[in-house]
């Protein structure tokens, strides 16, 4: 599994199991050096690929180093500064997509951008649908077990996720019956003041019910009420029903990024979602 750790004072993530290093949160104060950093790293591990968030006053430095821009979103930082996921393909074959795959990226965004926005979801009463605390970590983790045979987080592992709901993510369920059907969490950047969206994951029995859906709009109402200015996603890019999903929300499109995360047994693309909300949502 890829490991988490401080470079400098910056956050990264990398490891062979995604085979990349993930420049998930970079400090200022590393900025001079930083692409200087990533690249002795991937040398050492021998790594195909380097993503990396970042703002874009910052981005003059890793063009210099050959990175390009994959995705972008306005107002990610603060809601004033856009934030842009910047890539460097270390091995060739790392950045070209096969006729098919990129056919299918490309039917699945043009079917999301072209599905009715939903202002109202409504819920069906068989379902209980609210916020997870630590007392549900180990049907939390089942779940996750059940819908992935990999993930570049280890959400498999009831002590992962209860540290992580201590921290920094919030955990959302849909119950049917006492069960636990479907979930997702909101990982909160207060310095930011944005949120990833991510780790949705619905049992096989209760797919087509859009319980996605309804945990996204409630995970929406949670976050701007406290502050989150732009929410965002990195989508599956093969997954016809989660970029719908954000679509139908008002989520924009952002950019495909090519070969980026190991996700259900194999690299995959992942398209970029995100919505700026400056304004409460009502309830």
């Amino acid at each position: 599994m890829d490991k988490i750790e401080k470079l400098g004072s910056s956050l990264i993530q990398h490891g062979k199991h995604s085979d990349r290093i993930y420049l998930m949160k970079l400090s200022r104060s590393d900025f001079t050096d930083i692409t200087k950093a990533l690249k002795k790293i991937a040398q050492i591990y021998q790594y195909s690929k380097i993503f990396a968030k970042v703002p874009e006053s910052m981005k003059t430095a890793f063009i210099r180093d050959q990175y390009r821009v994959e995705a972008e979103i306005p107002g990610f930082f603060k809601g004033k500064e856009k934030g842009l996921f910047m890539a460097k393909f270390l091995k060739p074959d790392r950045s070209q997509l096969p006729p098919p795959r990129q056919t299918r990226i490309t039917r699945n965004i043009k079917l999301a951008i072209s599905q009715p926005v939903m202002d109202t979801i409504q819920v069906d009463k068989k379902f209980q649908i609210g916020q997870l605390s630590v007392d549900y970590v180990s049907e939390l983790s089942e779940l996750y077990r059940m819908v992935f045979q990999s993930y570049p987080f280890p959400i498999h592992d009831p002590e992962y996720l209860k540290k992580t709901m201590e921290e920094n993510l919030i955990y959302f369920g849909v119950f049917h019956e006492d069960r636990l059907v479907a979930a997702a969490s909101s990982e909160m950047y207060y310095d930011y003041q944005n949120v990833e969206m991510t780790d949705f994951a619905t049992h096989p029995d209760y797919r087509g019910k859009k319980l996605a859906l309804i945990l996204l709009d409630l995970m929406e109402k949670k976050m701007v009420r406290r502050n989150m200015k732009c929410l965002y996603t990195i989508a599956r890019s093969h997954s016809a029903g989660m970029n719908i999903t954000f679509a139908r929300k008002g989520y924009k499109f952002g950019g495909t990024l090519i070969n980026n995360t190991n996700i259900s047994g194999e690299i995959e693309s992942m398209n970029v979602w995100y919505k700026n909300t400056l304004q409460p949502l009502s309830d």
